[in-house]
């Protein structure tokens, strides 16, 4: 699925599947929710390190950050969030892929990550994001390169068919039909 909360988007994905068990890349796919339920999915999503550790809302955004996004960028940031059997919504909107584009996928989404050493365990910050955790990422957010412009470059390397200029959420999702269009 791609999801969106119309500002921010994401790649929910299968926890384990015939190409891939995250549990192996983020540990906390494998740990138990708050709620005790173990996570069947999990969404990605990649943004501004400040911003996904620091800013919880609009109203928390400090003008320093902003400013300094605007004209110097930031490191990037991973949110891996943990979700128990997502259902189809006009938030959630269910895409597929071959075998083929799906590793290509998971590729590029492993590419976005800092390489660990032998037997290392990749470290994970806190969300405020209820069920989230934070990952270091490579890349450098800009005006440019935005989440949502990193979801669709993602995206079309896999194969989908999306815009080349995707820097705003309504950017991505114009390319996945709502579920009721399927």
């Amino acid at each position: 699925m791609i999801e969106t909360n119309g500002v921010h988007t994401g790649i929910v994905m299968p926890v384990v599947s015939e190409v891939k068990d995250w549990r192996e890349t983020f540990p906390s796919a494998g740990m138990p929710r708050e709620d005790g339920r173990i996570p069947t999915h999990i969404a990605i999503g990649w943004g501004e390190k400040e911003v996904f550790l620091n800013t919880p809302t609009w109203g928390d955004l400090k003008a320093s950050t902003a400013l300094r996004i605007a004209f110097r960028g930031g490191e990037g940031l991973m949110r891996v969030g943990h979700y128990v059997w997502p259902q189809p919504s006009e938030y959630h909107r269910p895409m597929v892929l071959r075998p083929t584009e799906y590793r290509i996928l998971v590729s590029e989404i492993e590419a976005a990550l800092p390489p660990l050493a032998a037997g290392q365990t990749r470290f994970s910050h806190t969300s405020f994001e209820t069920g989230a955790r934070n990952y270091d990422a490579l890349g450098r957010y800009t005006l440019s390169n935005t989440c949502n412009q990193w979801v669709g470059d993602t995206l079309a390397k896999a194969g989908m068919k999306i815009g080349y200029w995707t820097p705003l959420a309504g950017g991505v999702m114009k390319w996945v039909p709502k579920p009721e269009t399927r």
